[in-house]
């Protein structure tokens, strides 16, 4: 993954930050020593750690220059932050000096680096460090602060759910709740290209609702992860074994009968480390931005893809799971996040290009590392795959130690806008709807299903009365009846009589989707 930072040497100090990097120019009596340990002090006192760089570095090191190096230096900070880093990267111990001393300093900074929250991390008596790190070394994801940046890492959902609230009351934005959980899961299933599959998609809404925020924890660990893909897939489907697979998977898609890989995930024997690495980051970092915890909880999972079949699916709910636990959204609501990101094409892509942040450059430094077999092999889950990767040494450092900085950024963005966008225009709709119904009550009595296919008619027929309707309720042609009707039902909506709505220089506001 590129650096957050690169540094050189220049005539003078300064600082230029770009949309991936920031260059960092240095004068010539700040160039580190031509040796591990002079550019590894440099890293850790100047830089941001980057954690992929570390552990590549490390495995390739001489363990004995670090051990020299602490052996050299047993009280210096860098050191003895270095020989704890080693340690954390590759599981390797080292020989500690009996002189080893110093006060307790952090493994890494939290100026740049999202870290543990204080009082959560572990004391590293071995090399007197503070244990920071957010994840474990089978995962440990890294966000850059500056590049998720402040606005995304301090953004209050909570507030911007009760700006809603004081607007439009607690009763109206929980009778909300059922119709936006039914958004979500049909919108869900619109990102994979299935919006068609209407038990599926009511299958999954009856999950958002019965599971989001359950439990002890997430669900992140075989067995919860079984019962929960249990309950999405429903009992009609080809894989053979639930929970955690046990098969190689590629993301991509077939061209002309031609596998076009867009990412490879990593091996069935990693998986249970992986998971429980980014269930030690969401209890390491409690506390911190709700946002950030659940982009690194959704992001994180569906990189790992740890399923056979649903991983998308689980994606996308563990955004809202974690925001229930966080406490920033109540039961019984769940954020549409899903309906905003297949709102338009833009959207879609934006969603596209943030995913690729991530796979295209682990791709092309895989290639050549994968292939298609003529003899397709069968897997204990049912799969039967002819997919053969043999690049998963490589790919660990970066499976392991992920940049989701600017995954925040855009979930962040994407959070924002759902509530501030299509929840206060669902909201406004629901209000309408809710006051046409009323209006209609007092005109004419019938039970709100039919009321509702009235309301329906009036905005999608421009006032016409049609003839289905007027087969099934014959009333609404007493004179004046259906003129009173139409005007209640426009004035609820604020329709001129074209069918615009008023206020507007657009064609007709559709109930939200």
């Amino acid at each position: 993954m590129p650096l957050p930072v690169s540094s050189r040497i220049a005539g003078r100090r300064a600082s230029h930050v770009g949309q991936a990097t920031t260059i960092e120019s240095y004068v010539e009596a700040m160039r580190p020593d031509a040796t591990l340990r002079g550019h590894l002090t440099f890293h850790l006192k100047h830089e941001v750690p980057h954690f992929e760089l570390l552990s590549r570095v490390f495995a390739r090191c001489d363990a004995g220059d670090v051990a020299a190096w602490v052996a050299d230096e047993p009280t210096g900070q860098y050191a003895r932050r270095a020989a704890f880093l080693h340690e954390f990267f590759t599981g390797q111990q080292l020989p500690v000096p009996a002189a080893l001393g110093g006060g307790y300093h952090d493994a890494i900074s939290d100026q740049g680096l999202v870290t543990a929250t204080p009082g959560r991390g572990e004391l590293n008596r071995r090399w007197r460090i503070r244990d920071n790190m957010p994840g474990t070394r089978a995962f440990c994801p890294m966000i850059v602060k500056a590049q998720a940046g402040a606005a995304a890492l301090d953004l209050d959902v909570r507030a911007l759910i009760h700006d809603l609230e004081a607007e439009f009351g607690t009763e109206l934005l929980m009778r909300s709740a059922v119709w936006m959980t039914l958004r979500e899961s049909r919108a869900s299933f619109e990102i994979e290209g299935e919006a068609d599959k209407s038990d599926r998609i009511q299958r999954f809404a009856d999950v958002l609702a019965r599971r989001t925020g359950q439990g002890d924890h997430p669900p992140l660990d075989d067995a919860s992860l079984a019962e929960l893909q249990r309950e999405i897939l429903g009992q009609r489907t080809t894989v053979q074994r639930f929970g955690l697979r046990q098969s190689p998977v590629f993301v991509g898609e077939v061209v002309r009968y031609q596998d076009i890989v867009h990412d490879i995930a990593p091996p069935p024997e990693d998986l249970a480390d992986m998971l429980a690495g980014l269930q030690t980051f969401l209890d390491r970092t409690r506390g911190q931005s709700p946002v950030m915890r659940s982009t690194v909880a959704a992001f994180g999972f569906v990189y790992i893809h740890p399923l056979a079949d649903g991983n998308g699916r689980v994606h996308r709910f563990l955004v809202n799971d974690v925001l229930r636990r966080d406490g920033v959204v109540q039961e019984p609501m769940i954020l549409p996040v899903s309906s905003w990101i297949t709102s338009d094409a833009a959207e879609r892509r934006a969603y596209e290009r943030i995913l690729d942040v991530v796979s295209r450059p682990l791709l092309h430094t895989l290639a050549g590392t994968y292939r298609f077999s003529e003899t397709p092999t069968a897997f204990p889950d049912g799969i039967t795959s002819n997919f053969v990767f043999d690049g998963s040494e490589t790919a660990r450092h970066a499976w392991r130690y992920l940049d989701l900085s600017h995954h925040v950024a855009y979930m962040a963005d994407v959070v924002e806008r759902t509530v501030r966008e299509d929840m206060l225009e669902a909201s406004r709709y629901l209000r309408s709807h809710a006051q046409a119904r009323s209006a209609i009550k007092e005109i004419v009595e019938m039970p709100d299903a039919q009321i509702d296919r009235v309301i329906r008619s009036v905005r999608n027929n421009e006032g016409e009365l049609s003839g289905a309707l007027r087969k099934e309720l014959p009333i609404l042609e007493e004179p004046g009846l259906w003129d009173s009707v139409v005007q209640v039902v426009r004035q609820a909506f604020e329709i001129g009589p074209q069918g615009d709505a008023a206020g507007t220089d657009g064609g007709a506001r559709k109930p939200p989707r």
